[in-house]
C-alpha cells in the first residue's frame, strides 16, 4: 500500500470591516478591523468568512475577505 502523502497547510486570513466606498476596498477604521482568524485551509477559511458575511448581510458597506496568506509567504509555489 502506498504511503499518502502529508496534508500541506494553505493557511488563510479571513477580515472584514466597514468600506469607504462599497465599490471599493478601502476600510473606513483600521483600528476596527475585525479579524476573525488564520485558518489552515480554504474550507474552513471559507465557513468562517460565509458566517461573518451572512451576520453583517443588512450593512451594505461591510464586507469581509479571505486572504490567501500561503500565496504572500511561498509565492513561487504552485
Amino acid at each position: 500500500m502506498a504511503e499518502t502523502e502529508p496534508k500541506r497547510q494553505l493557511l488563510h486570513l479571513v477580515l472584514g470591516g466597514e468600506l469607504t466606498d462599497i465599490e471599493g476596498i478601502e476600510f473606513k477604521d483600521l483600528g476596527a478591523l475585525d479579524i476573525v482568524g488564520v485558518f489552515p485551509d480554504y474550507q474552513s477559511a471559507y465557513a468562517a468568512w460565509k458566517a461573518k458575511a451572512h451576520a453583517t448581510v443588512d450593512n451594505a458597506h461591510t464586507r469581509y475577505f479571505i486572504v490567501h496568506l500561503h500565496r504572500l509567504l511561498d509565492p513561487a509555489a504552485t
